[in-house]
Parts: C-alpha cells; sequence; structure tokens
C-alpha cells in the first residue's frame, strides 16, 4: 500500500495525478484485502486497468487498485469452437495475438484497442465491425457490496454501442475480474467490409485473408492514424459516435451534403470525427492539448504537460463547437475521474 502516489505512469493521458492511497493486487484475496481496508476507512475505490479509458481531471481522494490478476485458460467444447478466459489484468492487443497464434478467430478486427481484458465488456469495445458482444460468453465479477463472486451472462451485460450494465445500473457495484469468449478453431468468420480493412488487403495483394492477415491489417490502419499512447498521451476515440434519427439526418444532408452516416433503420450514426473536422479541430492545438493532426476524433496531450482539467475544457470546447453547426451533442467516452 502506498499513500499519496502518482498515478501519471497508470493513465495513458499521462496526466500526473495522485491517488491518496495506491495497491497493485495479483489476486482475489488480495483484491477483498484491500478492499475490507476501503471500507474501514470510508474510501472510494478507483480500479486501474490499462488505464486507456480513463481522464484523471484532480488528485484521487480515495484508494486506486491496480487489477494485475494474470492468466488464459482454454476449453475445447467442439470441432470448431474453443472458450477461451483471460483475467483481467491481461493485456487486451497481447490476449487478441494470443488467441491469433493459436489460430482462434472472432477477435481479430479488435487487433491494437489499448487497455485490459477486464475492462472491455464495460464499454463493449468494438471497431471495424466487431464488439466484444459478438463474441462474449460471460464474466466472472466481485459484488463489492458483499464481496462475494458473481457470474453476468450476456443478456445480463445489457451491451449496447460503447455500453453496458458496468456503466448504468451495475457502475460502482462490480469489479471484472476475468472475461470468457467463444471463438472459432477452424471455419472462422471473416470480417472485412467495415472500415478501411478491404482496400488495405488489396494493396497486400490479398484476395482470400485469414484472421492473421485481417489483424495486420487493422493493425496498420490504427498505426497509420492513431498515436500511441507511449509517445504521445491519449486514450484513443475520445467521443462516441452519435446516433441521430433518419429525419434529422436527412435535415442535416439538406445543408451539409457531405455529411457522413451509417444507417440502422430508422436511425443513423454519424462520424464524430467527420463532425469534428468540420469545425476546424483537426491538428488545432490549445496550450498543452490538441486534437490530433490525423483523426481529429483523438485528443492528445501534445506536450506531456496537460493537466486533466485542461483536457476535460480542450473536448468541452469540441462538444460546444459540433453542438453550434450541427445541432448534435457529443457523448464523451472516455471516464472523467
Amino acid at each position: 500500500m502506498h499513500k499519496n502516489f502518482s498515478l501519471q505512469p497508470y493513465n495513458t493521458f499521462g496526466v500526473d495525478a495522485a491517488a491518496k492511497y495506491f495497491i497493485e493486487i495479483h489476486s482475489i484475496e488480495e483484491l477483498k484485502e484491500a478492499l475490507e481496508f476501503s471500507n474501514s476507512q470510508a474510501l472510494k475505490i478507483l480500479f486501474l486497468g490499462g488505464g486507456s479509458n480513463i481522464l484523471l481531471t484532480k488528485d484521487f481522494d480515495g484508494l486506486a487498485v491496480k487489477l494485475s490478476l494474470k492468466g488464459i485458460h482454454e476449453d475445447i467444447t467442439g470441432e470448431n469452437e474453443v472458450l477461451v478466459t483471460a483475467k483481467a489484468g491481461e493485456n487486451w492487443h497481447e490476449f487478441v495475438m494470443h488467441c491469433l497464434k493459436k489460430n482462434f478467430g472472432g477477435l481479430e478486427n479488435l487487433s491494437l484497442i489499448p487497455g485490459n481484458v477486464g475492462t472491455s465488456p464495460m464499454q463493449n469495445i468494438g471497431a471495424y465491425g466487431t464488439e466484444i458482444k459478438d463474441t462474449f460468453v460471460s464474466c466472472t465479477v466481485l459484488n463489492l457490496e458483499n464481496l462475494q463472486l458473481e457470474s453476468f451472462n450476456l443478456e445480463q451485460c445489457k451491451f449496447g454501442y460503447r455500453d453496458s450494465v458496468f456503466k448504468q445500473e451495475g457502475k460502482g457495484k462490480y469489479v471484472i475480474l476475468e472475461v470468457t469468449f467463444k471463438l472459432t478453431r477452424k471455419a472462422h468468420k471473416i470480417k472485412t467490409e467495415y472500415g478501411a480493412i478491404k482496400s488495405e488487403l488489396e494493396n497486400s495483394g490479398i484476395k482470400n485473408p485469414t484472421i492473421q492477415d485481417v489483424s495486420n491489417a487493422v493493425i496498420h490502419i490504427r498505426q497509420s492514424k492513431l498515436p500511441d499512447p507511449k509517445e504521445i498521451g491519449n486514450a484513443g476515440s475520445f467521443f462516441k459516435n452519435p446516433t441521430i434519427t433518419l429525419f434529422e439526418f436527412e435535415e442535416l444532408q439538406q445543408e451539409f451534403p457531405a455529411i457522413q452516416g451509417y444507417p440502422n433503420g430508422d436511425f443513423v450514426k454519424v462520424p464524430a470525427g467527420w463532425l469534428i473536422e468540420q469545425c476546424g479541430w483537426k491538428g488545432k492545438q490549445i496550450g498543452n492539448v490538441a486534437s490530433h493532426k490525423l483523426q481529429s476524433l483523438v485528443i492528445i496531450n501534445a506536450t506531456g504537460k496537460a493537466t486533466g482539467k485542461e483536457i476535460f475544457d480542450f473536448s468541452t470546447e469540441i462538444i460546444n463547437s459540433v453542438k453550434e453547426k450541427f445541432g448534435i451533442e457529443l457523448e464523451r467516452e472516455v471516464n472523467i475521474i
């Protein structure tokens, strides 16, 4: 247990905020002990995974718990099926690479997403036409009220777009300890229709892609337009892509013919990056904070010296300008602490 501990190495924005108490845990027993301590001191709890989806706007007056539970287990359940369970502290991308090395399919489109396995169900992480819910089976959680283990299945998780029960009615009530996915062993379902994957494969002369080929394409695309948090502080996509009604989209189309949108029944998902770029934010810097020059959806700690409040205020200015121009209110994807 550490006191007045800097969390700068534990958040991908590289914001220097301190926690009153900090502990790194490697087992459920250690976790329960830490929680009993926090309960006895009436401390707030902050669980840290890969630190890729939080913005620390101030010092944390409580106990920060770094979840370092490690381990991957496989259970072959059919000729074309395997259940793979990973502990919460496993790095997400390394876990995807582990599955690909064994030729397990289903997670390849989610390559190079920052963060750890434990936080992946919280916001139903997704990219390039795939979401966690597509392969998710269950997760084991610790109930923070009674310190009992519970299991959540697919239906109980109530997955939505960057959403789950853990961000809604279950927020602050559970900590995810491990996650189980159902993956394919032979007859893989290759998804190349979303984003730039198809053209990336064509440029490489690949006509019949394997799951490894898809992963390589995704990695190349992400590296070409998203900054590495190890080199420049960021949390990936800062905003959710807003969903508006088809009627609202058609109204906007009259005024902005070039507006992009992905129809889904009576609704249309509009790329937040396009909206932000149209408002002149791409590459724009104010003080220590900027919108990335290649992807305006990504806010960066441009100088490495930005405070969480500076980053938050910068995001607020983006939200206000998009609302003023398009009448659409962007929602932050990053958790504000």
